[in-house]
């Protein structure tokens, strides 16, 4: 095939412009981008039916459209959904919990320690669900850092990313590129040959997201309903029960290790009350009067299974009435309440509402008697725990003013073993290659409903329109460049090109062009259409072929600059609240970097 006889098209240019505005839409940020993504989408539909070219049938509707049903779609959203019944139900706490125990004390040595579990992982499995599993575990211990989840998602992406370049199976572009090398010339890709090449470019590229992502990445502030009163402290009590983890836990200087978020303001064991600085292990029976953030309350209820198993037998609360969503809320005490000088006993605040109360606040001073008897005035903030009928039904009471924004989900970890194994069975089965990614992902978000994790509104709310519409407007422009003759054209034309120049000025061409392309078209589709191109580069200039398509392959593992360019990319967008911009602004100076780095390494790594 000479590279000079590829025809050209006014279609073929008319689809360049078409996608160069849309790409300078996305990248301005001005736009929504599901209204950029839906605007590419009716520009192509229209243009292709008024003018579709007569050498290309693969331009209707259903062609242009066929990206969302694409396999790698489906795989992401289910992927999403899974996440979602991994955060309702808490299951990753343990975990974290373990992990936020050493981030105190040595934070850098266990971010450190994350990472490289993650790139050492993405060796040697599909990195996708690689990012999967580290996502949360990287939100929780941001929220612990009181950083942002934004300087660490597009790294867990990236680092994932330069990992899959090192072997053959470290990412699925690898497998394809090999094969069809092995398919149209003598020569393979072994399992290693990427490797050391491969494991420089990782190594440089490390280097600068650990350099350049303070600076070059955003801080991405909470919301608002998650710094909500975060400082203002609730009275609450916590009643030590048989088998509580806090029982003959002993204080270290008077404080509790183990309630570290907390403090411990009185202590009724029995008939006897035990007053700070305390001194005497905890045991069975013992009701702790303790202060603390809504935050912290809610924090040791999602990490200890056994805190909110005692409340849910404590009598006068009521069943979830065929709904298992948990929520906490908050309410205030209306002038003129009934319950105004009554205890919460007193006023049968549980039996006729069916919610506990968690804490009392009283926003113009610190109360220092147990939560049980203290006498309720107007303005104070109950601390609620119930389901989400218990909280509806309070709307009609008089006696106190239910605060909507302050409610919440709260993660059912009674669930929580049943999420794990479900997670655990859609990274196993990807990783070791029982099923295909797609089939263990929409397996375990159907096991995720099926079994009570969540439910379907949460399902749905896991469904981010970003990542939906990006992907579809993704695959419209790349199979209009394809079946236009675009994407073949710029190829020919760099090769036609720089092609006397000398090998390692060719192949700097071609490592740019591909690079550049992979983050319009995406990797896999970029890897199809040029690793069949290296090879007939290679019968015309006699460079070895193998040089070339491994060329190919870590040209096309340079899905930085934008979330459409690889699908670990569209994972982290949402929980990094990432715009299409950010991975442009971090993006480009690596691949730029990796460029550089791999054309002046060529004449070390290989023989030209």
């Amino acid at each position: 095939m000479d590279m000079q006889l590829i025809e050209t098209s006014w279609q073929m240019w008319a689809t360049f412009g078409i996608v160069l505005v849309g790409v300078t839409l996305y990248a301005l940020d001005k736009f929504a981008i599901e209204l950029v993504s839906a605007g590419i989408l009716a520009v192509l539909l229209l243009f292709f039916q008024l003018f579709a070219p007569e050498t290309s049938s693969n331009l209707d509707a259903r062609s242009l459209l066929s990206g969302f049903s694409d396999p790698a779609l489906v795989a992401i959203l289910a992927l999403l959904v899974i996440g979602q019944g991994i955060f309702h139900t808490g299951a990753l706490e343990g975990p974290t919990r373990k992990l936020n125990t050493y981030l105190d004390i040595f934070p850098k040595r266990t971010l450190f320690l994350v990472f490289f579990t993650a790139f050492v992982v993405s060796m040697f499995m599909n990195n996708t669900p690689v990012v999967v599993m580290f996502i949360p575990v990287l939100s929780a211990m941001a929220l612990q850092l009181r950083s942002s989840a934004s300087k660490y998602m597009m790294p867990l992406s990236f680092i994932c990313i330069l990992a899959g370049m090192t072997t053959l199976i470290g990412s699925s572009t690898n497998i394809l590129v090999a094969g069809v090398l092995e398919r149209t010339t003598s020569s393979s890709i072994e399992f290693f040959d990427p490797a050391k090449p491969g494991l420089i470019l990782a190594f440089i590229g490390a280097g600068y997201i650990i350099i350049c992502s303070k600076w070059l990445l955003p801080q991405r502030t909470l919301d608002g309903n998650d710094q909500m009163h975060s400082g203002q402290q609730y009275i609450a009590p916590i009643r030590i029960t048989e088998n509580h983890p806090l029982i003959g836990k002993k204080p270290v200087a008077g404080l509790f290790a183990d309630l570290r978020m907390m403090t411990v303001r009185h202590i009724q064991r029995g008939n006897t009350e035990l007053l700070p600085p305390f001194e005497d292990a905890l045991q069975n029976g013992d009701i702790l009067t303790v202060s603390a953030t809504r935050k912290a309350l809610t924090g040791l209820m999602t990490s200890h299974p056994e805190y909110l198993e005692g409340m849910l037998s404590v009598p006068g609360f009521k069943k979830g009435e065929g709904t298992s969503r948990m929520v906490i809320g908050e309410a205030v005490i209306a002038p003129g309440s009934r319950m105004v000088g009554q205890t919460i006993e007193q006023a049968g605040f549980q039996r006729d509402t069916g919610c506990l109360v968690l804490g009392i606040q009283r926003r113009s001073r610190m109360v220092r008697e147990r939560m049980l008897r203290i006498r309720l005035q107007e303005g104070d903030v109950l601390l609620l725990f119930g389901y989400v009928p218990q909280i509806e039904a309070m709307r009609n009471n008089h006696d106190f003013l239910l605060l909507d924004w302050a409610t919440q989900d709260l993660p059912d970890i009674r669930k929580a073993t049943i999420a794990r194994l479900i997670f655990i069975g859609v990274i196993g089965c990807a990783a070791f290659e029982v099923l295909p990614i797609v089939h263990a992902a929409f397996i375990g978000a159907t096991l995720m409903l099926a079994t009570g994790c969540l439910n379907i509104r949460q399902a749905v709310r896991a469904l981010d329109t970003k990542i939906f519409m990006l992907i579809g407007a993704a695959f419209a422009m790349g199979i209009a460049l394809e079946n236009t003759g675009g994407a073949l054209y710029i190829a020919g034309q760099v090769v036609d090109t720089l092609q006397d120049y000398g090998p390692q000025v060719l192949i700097a061409g071609l490592f740019l062009l591909v690079a550049i392309m992979t983050n319009i078209l995406s990797n896999s589709a970029t890897a199809i259409l040029f690793a069949p191109i290296a090879v007939n580069v290679s019968v015309q200039t006699g460079i070895d072929p193998k040089i070339l398509v491994l060329t190919v392959l870590f040209a096309a593992n340079c899905s930085f600059a934008t979330p459409i360019a690889y699908q670990t990319n569209l994972l982290v967008m949402g929980p990094g609240h990432y715009s299409f911009a950010d991975f442009a602004r971090f993006g480009i100076p690596l691949i730029l970097l990796i460029w550089i780095s791999y054309v002046l390494m060529l004449p070390f790594v290989f023989v030209l």
